[in-house]
Parts: structure tokens; sequence; C-alpha cells
């Protein structure tokens, strides 16, 4: 597996080896051992959830404000632009933001620590998502910052507006959001 810090060092883009052949491929999609190694600590994923979207949905940006969700994602259909904003406010990073195109077809993931927001926008006709978390789903402790908000300038690769859930659209700008110490 390749490990490469993106320009916010804790978020780390994760790419495995593949092995293929005429009649497919293979790769190991979740090593505990090597995925400590990469991210140099230890993770215990403790729930694991699966997402389907049509084109256009974003999801995000969301967080949990009380029991923090470090997230490993990846596309197993279809192709993604996924976002993690840093709302750290100790972090030199803090309000920053990186993304990465995730696809079934580049096998990448995300590695998302505790301590960001997170959010995707689905680029092909449908996508299905899978991300595991390091504690579980806690609704009383969600949080939504909105996707669209100037001051984090997420230079989302989607031409239309997109469709968003109640939630998201109810989410709120960076300066008015609960983050973390």
């Amino acid at each position: 597996m390749k490990a490469t810090p993106l320009a916010i060092p804790d978020v780390v883009l994760l790419e495995p080896r593949v092995f293929g052949d005429d009649r497919g491929f293979f790769f190991e999609s979740f090593n505990q051992r090597q995925f400590n190694q990469a991210i140099g600590r230890e993770v215990k994923f403790v729930q694991d959830n699966h997402s389907r979207s049509a084109k256009n949905v974003l999801r995000g940006l969301h967080y949990q404000i009380k029991q923090p969700q470090g997230k490993l994602v990846r596309v197993v259909s279809g192709e993604v632009f996924d976002v993690a904003v840093d709302i750290r406010k100790s972090s030199p990073t803090f309000g920053k933001w990186v993304g990465e195109i995730l696809s079934a077809e580049n096998k990448r993931q995300l590695w998302i620590p505790e301590g960001f927001a997170h959010g995707f926008a689905v680029l092909s006709e449908t996508a299905e998502f899978l991300y595991k978390t390091t504690n579980y789903y806690a609704p009383e402790f969600e949080r939504a910052i909105l996707w669209s908000d100037p001051s984090i300038s997420i230079e989302w690769p989607i031409n239309l507006e997109p469709q968003l859930s109640s939630k998201d659209k109810a989410g709120l700008r960076f300066v008015e959001a609960e983050v973390f110490a």
C-alpha cells in the first residue's frame, strides 16, 4: 500500500497494490497493521457504512462534535470528489480543506482523522461509498457546515446546483460552527 500525506498531512491518501490479469483483479482493501503504519498510530474501527447516491448529490460537510469519528473512505462503484476540512482550532491548517477524486477505477482510499468535517460530491451517474469509522454514529452530536461556505472556498468540480438533504441545506457557516479545541 502506498500512503501519501496530503497538503493537510493528517489526511492520508492510500493506494493499494492491485494485482490484475485477464480474469480481473485482486487487492487487499484493508490491513490493520499496514494502515496503522501508514498513519502513524493505532486505530480501532467500530462501524462500517455504505451509501449509494445519484449524480450531483452532495453529502456534507458532516462531523460529530462529541464522539468524533475518524473515517477511512472509498468508492466501490462510480466516482466522487471527497473533501476533508480541518476544524481543529489549535491546528496550523484550521479552516483549510483537501480534496481527492475517489473511484471504483482508481481504488484510492482517504483517511480522515477525528477533528475534520467530511463531505463528497458524486461525479458519476451513481456512486457507492463505503467508510469505516472509529466511533459510533451519534445523531445528537452530528453537525453540518455549509458545503458552499465562501470562507472555506472548496473548489467542488460540479457545474450544477447539487442535490442536498434538508440537513445539508441547513448547514452552518464555518464561523458559526462548533469546532474542536
